[in-house]
């Protein structure tokens, strides 16, 4: 059986991965000959690149987001799509708090002044104590935001798509169709929601309209949830206190986008994620190991993507 490896691998993770199917032939690298003919990919390649091959019955993604692969034409109906769900909590959730923070501290007016020179006072902050945030995409990730958020005192209220019980990471829950309601008791809205036809342009004028004045917005999930030109707005005129995002639409970013320029908004370029932190690749490589042993013992894998929607496979 052969194995392509796409995604950046270290020397341990080969390891864990070989271990996994003694016996395999394992090829690493993105180009055709090492795709071609493969059983399994393990990690993302262009989709554009999965046209022709006709012997791949599984794809694992080292990525959570899946929705570039769960469009018509993309993979063969018996193709299975996996996905690493569980793999990036601790880098999004790490990497959100850090930005809020930095909004909320002010500290990207401090580091802009120290780069001009200036001994200046920024005036008041706020504090997460007693703040609600709203986390629009409760899966791993928001889950994880949310604890954090609740260590330091805020009051979390969970968006997704189901209605359920409230899990104990979150004070409240809801689904999209509350996302308004809420939106004018948050003082942070949190947004990491894959890409779906659904989310797409969620986030427009009216929704930062409804939000309350002085809020905070991140967005780690996908750029095209965001009307940027909306965003901006809201922003110039003050309307929100500030914005981060670590994801556009398109990336790059274009150097004449006018959002470089808008006052209030940190970015950072998708880097929240993949191989930045270590102990993501970690469990990305562990999640990818254990589907591996299940795959050759005929068994049911774990993080099944509904192609429908775009999201992990209930239970």
């Amino acid at each position: 059986m052969k194995i392509a490896v796409p995604m950046y691998v270290r020397e341990k993770d080969k390891a864990v991965l070989e271990a996994a199917a003694p016996g395999a032939e394992f090829v690493y690298g993105k180009d055709a000959a090492a795709l071609q003919g493969a059983e399994v990919i393990i990690g993302n390649v262009s989709p554009k690149k999965l046209a022709g091959l006709t012997s791949l019955k599984w794809l694992q993604l080292n990525s959570a987001g899946a929705d570039a692969y769960c469009r018509p034409g993309i993979l063969a109906p018996q193709v299975q799509l996996t996905n690493s769900t569980g793999a990036y909590g601790q880098a999004l959730s790490e990497h959100m708090l850090a930005l809020l923070l930095s909004l909320q501290k002010k500290l990207y007016l401090y580091h802009q002044n120290q780069l001009q020179h200036q001994w200046k006072d920024e005036g008041e902050v706020t504090s997460l104590e007693g703040a609600t945030v709203v986390i629009v995409g409760f899966g791993d990730i928001g889950r994880a935001f949310g604890r954090l958020c609740r260590l330091l005192g805020a009051h979390v209220i969970g968006i997704r798509r189901h209605r359920g019980a409230v899990p104990p990471d979150a004070d409240e829950m809801g689904t999209l169709e509350d996302l308004p309601r809420f939106l004018a008791r948050a003082d942070v809205v949190a947004s990491v929601l894959p890409g779906t036809p659904e989310t797409t342009h969620l986030y427009d004028g009216k929704l930062f309209q409804a939000m309350k004045p002085g809020a905070f917005f991140l967005n780690c999930g996908r750029g095209n949830a965001v009307v940027q030109e909306d965003l901006a707005r809201a922003l110039t005129e003050g309307h929100l206190g500030g914005a981060a995002l670590d994801v556009t639409d398109p990336e790059p970013l274009p150097a004449d986008s006018p959002l470089w320029d808008v006052p209030n908004l940190l970015m950072t370029p998708h880097i929240s994620g993949e191989h930045h932190l270590a102990q993501t690749w970690d469990k990305v490589a562990a999640i990818a190991a254990r589907n591996l042993k299940h795959y050759l013992a005929g068994e049911p894998l774990e993080n099944v993507v509904d192609r429908e929607t775009g999201y992990k496979k209930s239970i």
